[in-house]
């Protein structure tokens, strides 16, 4: 059985990209959400075996969501996308909740990378 995930992120292209390089490998995307709110209750309606999430998003940032996510769901297994120049950001997020994090642009191999890590945690 396939893992299932959840692409979190503002910008179609994105989710596009992740989703792209997740299912070539495998993963069985199972929703996508374009804001923290989205987020949030896309997670507990389809609860993925992983989240990637991006930090800035529209109505609820991604370290928000992080924390609402991981409130409901202690073992949530988050995966934060970040753009270059956020590293405080990245730490706050691993902080709230996340497990790990992938830089953009990325790079297909660097992502399953991580991806691999969350769930083998």
């Amino acid at each position: 059985m396939s893992r299932t995930v959840l692409i979190c992120d503002d910008a179609i292209f994105m989710r596009t990209m992740v989703g792209d390089i997740l299912t070539q490998a495998g993963y069985d995307v199972v929703g996508e959400a374009e804001t923290g709110v989205q987020a949030v209750e896309k997670y507990k309606a389809l609860r993925p075996d992983l989240v990637t999430m991006d930090i800035v998003m529209p109505d609820m940032g991604g370290i928000d969501a992080v924390r609402e996510i991981t409130r409901h769901d202690p073992s949530a297994r988050i995966l934060m996308c970040s753009a270059m120049g956020q590293q405080a950001l990245v730490v706050e997020a691993i902080q709230a909740g996340a497990k790990d994090f992938v830089v953009k642009p990325f790079q297909p191999g660097r992502v399953l990378e991580a991806v691999s890590r969350v769930l083998a945690a």
